[in-house]
């Protein structure tokens, strides 16, 4: 079995080793898409600050215990000028704004449609979070939920 998952992600891995794609160390790919709310976001605008990239969605579990920690880390790093963009995977706007309201997260989230922005960050399911520096530098990516004691260890990372 692992020896076919590694087969498998060998495969995708070669099949997406465009310059674009998500790599440790490297830029993050652009991000060009819609918000739910409609406006334009371009990840280019927030350089300077430090990042945080989260794909989510409604119907993930983990993402329910997540979406708290992320908005505890976003308040107490606030001086920082830490900006988190959600993008939302494989899910419906309208129940990605209801459960964006329901948890009274505050950062903009955008849509996915075509999973063009999942790919180039190699997503395989929500959530993922990727951190990002303000020179705009893939610092550290984080599968699975993110645990208070992770954003801490992930943020030092990319903190000013």
């Amino acid at each position: 079995m692992l020896a076919l998952l590694a087969l498998a992600l060998g495969a995708c891995s070669a099949g997406s080793s465009g310059s674009s794609a998500a790599k440790v160390g490297e830029p993050a790919p652009p991000i060009l898409a819609t918000t739910l709310d409609g406006a334009p976001l371009d990840l280019a605008a927030f350089r300077g600050s430090p990042v945080i990239v989260n794909f989510w969605a409604s119907w993930c579990g983990p993402c329910r215990d997540e979406f708290p920690v992320l908005q505890d880390g976003l308040n107490e790093n606030a001086d920082d000028g830490l900006a988190i963009v959600g993008v939302v995977y494989k899910d419906m706007p309208s129940a990605a704004a209801s459960f964006m309201d329901e948890f009274g997260a505050t950062w903009e989230s955008v849509t996915d449609p075509d999973g063009a922005i999942a790919s180039s960050y190699r997503v395989v399911a929500p959530p993922q979070t990727y951190f990002i520096d303000g020179d705009g530098i893939l610092r550290s990516i984080h599968i699975g939920e993110v645990t208070a004691e992770d954003f801490e260890a992930e943020y030092a990372k990319i903190a000013p």
